[in-house]
C-alpha cells in the first residue's frame, strides 16, 4: 500500500498589533485569523485564561471540534455504507487540557459525546458498534498523543 501525501495550506495571520508590537506582554493582543484559498476567515484568539478575546474561538476548541467533526464525517460515511440511515447527529465533545505551573500544558483527553438520532428501520446496534470503527479510521484522532474516547447515544427517530 502506497502513502498518499495530502497537504492543507493555510495562513495565520497576527492582527493584535496594538501599536506598540510585544514590547511588553500586556501590550498586545493575542488576535489572528486563519484563512485558507476561497474560504471565509476565522477570527481566533487565545484562550482568555491566556489574555485572550472570550469572542472568539481559541486554538483548543478548534482542536476539539477537529477531533469530534474528523469522527462524525467518518461515522456518516459508514452508516451510509452499512444502511444505517442517520437524520441527526450533534455532537458535545469536552477537552481537557492540564496546564503545569511552568505554564505549559498539554491535552490529557477529549471525550466525544455524540447524539445520533436513526431511522425506526436502521440497525441501532450497528448505528452504535459504527462510532468504534469511525474512531479508528479518524485523520485526527490516529494524530494525537492522548486518549479520544467515544461516549455516543443512538436513538430511532
Amino acid at each position: 500500500m502506497t502513502a498518499k501525501p495530502h497537504l492543507y495550506p493555510v495562513e495565520i495571520r497576527w492582527t493584535g498589533n496594538t501599536g506598540q508590537g510585544t514590547q511588553r506582554y500586556q501590550a498586545y493582543d493575542r488576535a489572528y485569523t486563519i484563512t485558507a484559498t476561497g474560504k471565509p476567515t476565522i477570527e481566533a484568539s487565545a484562550d482568555p485564561a491566556f489574555r485572550g478575546d472570550k469572542t472568539k474561538y481559541n486554538p483548543e476548541e478548534l482542536l476539539v471540534a477537529s477531533l469530534s467533526s474528523c469522527h462524525m464525517l467518518w461515522y456518516l460515511h459508514l452508516c451510509a455504507e452499512s444502511q444505517v440511515v442517520v437524520t441527526h447527529y450533534v455532537d458535545y465533545p469536552v477537552g481537557t487540557l492540564l496546564e503545569t505551573s511552568d505554564g505549559r500544558g498539554q491535552f490529557t483527553k477529549v471525550l466525544l459525546r455524540p447524539a445520533v438520532t436513526i431511522t425506526p428501520d436502521s440497525d441501532q446496534q450497528l448505528a452504535v458498534d459504527l462510532h468504534q470503527q469511525a474512531h479508528k479510521q479518524c485523520f485526527i484522532a490516529n494524530s494525537v498523543n492522548f486518549p479520544v474516547p467515544c461516549n455516543p447515544s443512538v436513538h430511532k427517530g
